[in-house]
């Protein structure tokens, strides 16, 4: 047999799974990454961190499993987005930590960008809304902020990532130097029409060319690695979300995916053409496979399971985040107390980098299981959020969404998720589905599996949860979450 072996790079690990060619998992790695907090509101990681956890996992999996590199048939690499990575191109060290995703140091700029009336452009060139949460303003501020680094990129000296980039280049040895269409398209530098790095969007933000990698396919051999034994071809990339979408096999348009993990990520495939958000959603590219290019509409909620998280490390109200849910059905609903989890600003529809996390309807009676409770209400409260939102935009009303990620394990979360939505919520067997999603990107590209309609055969329901809530329920306790909403709102203006 052959397998396919995925890099799921993540927020708060990085992860190794081999699949077999049945789409099933058959031995799984994972090494937590270190977390740094410089300052309020800024998020890093160590790139070299990121890597010798990366390469680590892979080799312990394929080692666990008994296999070697002449089982592997293909790498497919899925990975956090609009983290972002410069390094020297002739030493590879980076010059900086990677500036996380989740960071807000650009909020200003940000603001100074939409007032100089540059966010139509933006929005109708790269299908995004000026935010910190994307690549293009972290670029520009290492450049501004690293002493002699912007003579150096100018001079080509210098390479600019995501994390699939970062990956790739030390992969192959530093011969490639490349990134996917689904990862290029959280940039704010990529048109999504020419599908090429925007001239006039580089200009605004003062990016220079030189340091861009070159844009490829999400399906199809891009190189090989020896890191692993004898040589394996990389063939498959996309940015998590993306590559979720592909392992939810929401390959038709008007199809919806919801991924639970650090953040939570609502795809819905809009198919060839890319849909303009009237809601502040984002157009973003799904995937390319050969001349065939996919486009969805995406919602992002930038606090989901880092709230649990939160319980955990911070308050230390649980000792495992699975305990959670034992912890929240101590109690039938969360007594009237509201979390708003917004550490680090607010994303889609909202969009207000300076909103933070608030807590209303506090009594003495309220408890651990209360704001346990609150806290999954809030992954679900933020989702329906994004999912009114999509509707709207799309024009439809969805029958059902599949769900993936780690927090789909909390049936409690799943039953208020559909209670919320009104519409079923599907959780399929294998919930690994960003994984999955590159393993086929890359199995497609090297045989593993040869058309659509097979992986589609493949994919296999575990459990849906029906919603119990009357509308007239859901609808009031939205209203309830709306109220403490506002008032999280713009907290740190003036901070």
């Amino acid at each position: 047999m052959s397998y396919i072996l995925a890099l799921d790079q993540g927020t708060t690990s990085s992860r190794a799974i081999i699949f077999d060619a049945e789409g099933v998992i058959v031995g799984m790695a994972q090494e937590e990454i270190i977390q740094y907090y410089p300052e309020p509101g800024w998020v890093e990681h160590d790139p070299l961190n990121i890597w010798s956890t990366q390469i680590g996992v892979a080799q312990q999996v394929i080692h666990d499993c008994g296999l070697t590199s002449r089982d592997i048939k293909g790498i497919g690499i899925t990975n956090q987005r609009e983290t972002t990575l410069i390094w020297d191109r002739t030493t590879g060290q980076p010059i900086y930590n990677a500036i996380v995703w989740q960071d807000r140091r650009t909020a200003a700029f940000c603001e100074a960008l939409r007032a100089n009336g540059h966010e139509a452009q933006f929005q109708k060139c790269s299908g995004l809304v000026l935010d910190p949460y994307f690549s293009g303003t972290k670029i520009r501020w290492i450049l501004d902020h690293v002493d002699g680094a912007r003579d150096k990129a100018a001079r080509g000296q210098l390479a600019f990532g995501t994390v699939d980039t970062w990956l790739i280049w030390n992969l192959t040895g530093g011969t490639r130097h490349c990134t996917d269409v689904s990862n290029a398209s959280r940039t704010l530098l990529f048109n999504l029409d020419t599908l090429g790095w925007d001239h006039d969007l580089c200009e605004i933000l003062g990016i220079p060319r030189e340091i861009l990698p070159v844009v490829m396919p999400s399906s199809g051999v891009i190189g090989s690695t020896t890191l692993l034994g004898q040589s394996i071809p990389v063939a498959g990339i996309a940015g998590d979300q993306q590559a979720a979408l592909f392992g939810q096999v929401c390959t038709r348009p008007g199809m919806v995916k919801n991924t639970y993990g650090t953040g939570c990520f609502m795809l819905m495939n809009t198919g060839k053409v890319p849909v303009p958000s009237r809601q502040k959603l984002l157009t973003t590219l799904a995937w390319k496979r050969g001349d065939s290019t996919q486009y969805a509409l995406e919602g992002s909620v930038f606090i989901g399971g880092a709230v649990v998280q939160w319980l955990r490390d911070g308050l230390g109200l649980i000792k495992e985040s699975h305990n959670v849910e034992a912890l929240a059905t101590q109690v039938s609903d969360s007594g009237g107390l509201v979390l708003v989890p917004a550490f680090t600003g607010l994303g889609a529809p909202h969009w207000d980098p300076y909103a933070r996390g608030t807590i209303v309807g506090l009594t003495r009676g309220s408890s651990a299981a209360h704001l346990a409770r609150a806290a999954l209400d809030s992954i679900a409260c933020q989702s329906a959020d994004l999912i009114r939102a999509m509707e709207r935009d799309a024009n439809v009303d969805l029958a059902g969404v599949r769900v993936d990620g780690g927090a789909t394990a909390n049936n409690l979360l799943m039953q208020i998720q559909a209670d919320l939505l009104g519409v079923p919520v599907v959780r399929p067997i294998v919930k690994e589905t960003t994984a999955l999603g590159a393993a086929y990107l890359a199995g497609l590209a090297t045989g593993q599996w040869t058309s659509l309609g097979e992986i589609e055969r493949l994919w296999q329901v575990d459990r849906t949860f029906e919603p119990q809530l009357s509308r007239d329920e859901a609808e009031a306790h939205m209203a309830h979450w709306h109220r403490a909403l506002e008032r999280a709102k713009g907290w740190a203006l003036n901070n």
